[in-house]
């Protein structure tokens, strides 16, 4: 510890005063809305860890005085700062003792180890953490866990069939679409595990299709939470899985997450490039229905576009959601397929983060006044559509509409505008905080406080 705080390695202070207070990594991330992985990575300082208000959380749950982290502590400046090891949590006395666990006495440091956990985790899981505004970040440990070959925590559950697996597609697919994203992350790795069982069960075609569905899920999910990393992963396994027995709809639904994940790495073209092609297979397809081909087709072209704009290239992402819009007019209505919407509002709603990534935001907002919320047929979809409606008043340079927008989607669905890629624009509304009465409460209530 010494050594830590003479390198002010906060990543060192927090491992040492976790690992002492026996709160396990996962724990920890849960609590404060970061993975288990990206917190190992942060401690063995492989990635800074320098956002403010996660070291001001850590240094409440475990108890560290926030200067011993760079921050400001909370008391009084003037009193001085008493011995750093002193201020462990649970130690309210910790006299010098000799290095090494030799010259120390061994009942002494089993009490005061034993003082160190109980604070630790009455801070985690008690009164505290009760009393929190915000609810934690989901925690992706147990779909990490599962990448890794791990089983899920809980070997509890109904046996692997054709209808037990379907229904974990369909939780899952409902789950998601409610903005209940915390309950998506607990029950992915259980319900992957039952589809994976299903093959051995002697249905590996039910378990292709059904795996596929279920980490493309995991994708969306990953990419909700700006997991990148993970989304890769999980986009990649879901493919693999399409590609050992699906139909080429699940195919080419996976292959939409695999261009997802390429966008969220940066690679642009290729990212498109992906989309496309599949969407071309799909007119040649005949697999499923009409309706189904038609669905998966356009969204595929809307993803492409998606990508297109965020690379700035106006004219392909002009071309290919034309080509969007020209199925939806085919298909003629709103249609929710295998847990994806795709139809005439679908490409208003990706018209209007098009116009926002291109910097039109006036015409992002006349599209958004040809949508009828309250058609859309799912919370998630409808959340979106308040999200990108305040992004693109946000960018007009109107913060009030922009925070009505930001209140209408809590209302619609509140894990939704707790993501971090909403923060930044959340905490921009405090510069306002004198005209937008409540401002404030709302920040803090969402998360984005720094």
């Amino acid at each position: 510890m010494h050594d830590a705080l003479n390198r002010r390695d906060a990543g060192a202070i927090v491992r040492l005063v976790r690992r002492a207070s026996g709160v396990t990594l996962a724990e920890l991330g849960e609590a404060v809305g970061y993975t288990a992985a990206s917190l190992s990575r942060m401690e063995r300082g492989k990635q800074p860890m320098r956002d403010v208000a996660l070291l001001r959380h850590v240094a409440e749950l475990l108890d560290i005085p926030p200067h011993l982290l760079g921050l400001a502590p909370r008391h009084d400046r003037s009193m001085p700062e008493p011995n750093a090891l002193q201020r462990l949590p649970g130690a309210t006395r910790v006299n010098p003792v000799p290095s090494g666990e030799e010259g120390e006495d061994p009942v002494r440091r089993r009490n005061l180890l034993a003082g160190l956990a109980g604070a630790a985790t009455g801070a985690v899981f008690g009164p505290a953490a009760a009393a929190a505004q915000v609810p934690a970040r989901p925690s992706l440990s147990g779909l990490e866990d599962l990448l890794l070959h791990k089983q899920p925590k809980s070997h509890l559950g109904p046996d692997p069939t054709p209808a037990t697996v379907a229904a974990a597609v369909d939780s899952a697919r409902r789950d998601f679409s409610t903005c209940r994203y915390d309950a998506v992350a607990r029950a992915l790795p259980a319900h992957i595990a039952l589809g994976q069982a299903l093959s051995t069960a002697g249905h590996p075609e039910q378990a292709a299709a059904a795996v596929a569905a279920l980490y493309s899920v995991a994708a969306r999910l990953c990419i909700k939470l700006g997991e990148d990393g993970l989304a890769a992963v999980t986009a990649d396994r879901a493919l693999t899985a399409a590609l050992h027995g699906a139909d080429a709809l699940t195919v080419a639904e996976a292959r939409r997450m695999v261009s997802s994940a390429w966008r969220r790495q940066g690679h642009y073209a290729r990212a498109t490039d992906v989309a496309v092609t599949a969407a071309q297979e799909m007119a040649v397809s005949r697999d499923g229905g009409d309706t189904e081909r038609l669905s998966v087709q356009g969204n595929l072209y809307a993803t492409a576009a998606y990508t297109a704009a965020k690379q700035g290239d106006r004219h392909t992402a002009r071309a290919l959601i034309a080509e969007a819009e020209g199925t939806a007019g085919r298909l003629g209505h709103d249609a929710l397929l295998h847990g994806t919407t795709f139809g005439p509002s679908q490409v208003l709603l990706h018209q209007i983060s098009i116009s926002y990534l291109l910097g039109d935001a006036g015409q992002a907002i006349e599209h958004a006044r040809r949508v009828d919320v309250t058609q859309l047929p799912t919370t998630e979809r409808q959340a979106r559509y308040w999200i990108d409606v305040a992004r693109a008043f946000d960018q007009w340079g109107k913060p009030d509409r922009c925070y009505r927008a930001l209140l209408a989607a809590e209302q619609a669905a509140p894990q939704e505008v707790r993501r971090r890629s909403v923060h930044t624009m959340t905490s921009g509304l405090l510069r306002h905080d004198r005209s937008l009465p409540g401002v404030r409460a709302f920040v803090s209530r969402v998360g984005a406080a720094t």
